[in-house]
């Protein structure tokens, strides 16, 4: 299994709640298989969002999607996400 935290500064939450959770269908198909989504405390637009895959390679796949980063552009996300991988 494989652990990718994101985390990113988006201009508004709920705008990027929007667009986040219409794009269910994408994570399922790019094998996301477990997911969550956490504010920072003090700062409601620094957003963290944990995925699961079944592998390092899906996960890969999954951030090098075009469509994920036309619905990432979409949502509101300011600047490069940071992704980090776990296993």
């Amino acid at each position: 299994m494989t652990v990718a935290i994101i985390l990113h500064r988006v201009a508004d939450y709920d705008s990027w709640r929007k667009v986040y959770d219409s794009v269910g269908d994408m994570q399922k198909a790019g094998g996301v298989t477990q997911e969550s989504v956490h504010q920072m405390v003090d700062d409601p637009n620094n957003v963290l969002v944990i995925h699961h895959f079944d592998s390092v390679d899906t996960a890969r796949a999954f951030f090098g999607r075009g469509d994920l980063r036309d619905a990432m552009q979409r949502s509101g996300v300011q600047g490069e996400p940071r992704v980090e991988l776990f296993e």
